[in-house]
């Protein structure tokens, strides 16, 4: 590697909208973010499908499913 091309990585740390703080290491200091994966509804199973016009019955209708809520 070249000298002095590359910037400076360091430990930084992640702070989440949701209080979360992650240690890590980054060119960049103290990031925050709004969403985490200890808040993000797909890894904390709380996702919910938003159904436009009646297009997730049409889906399970039409192949005879079981609706995702019951």
């Amino acid at each position: 590697m070249k000298e002095g091309i590359h910037p400076d990585y360091k430990q930084t740390t992640i702070t989440c909208a949701c209080g979360e703080v992650i240690a890590t290491g980054s060119t960049k200091e103290n990031i925050q973010v709004e969403i985490c994966s200890k808040c993000h509804p797909f890894f904390t199973g709380k996702q919910k499908l938003v159904d436009t016009g009646g297009r997730v019955e049409k889906f399970n209708k039409r192949f005879n499913r079981k609706p995702a809520n019951s």
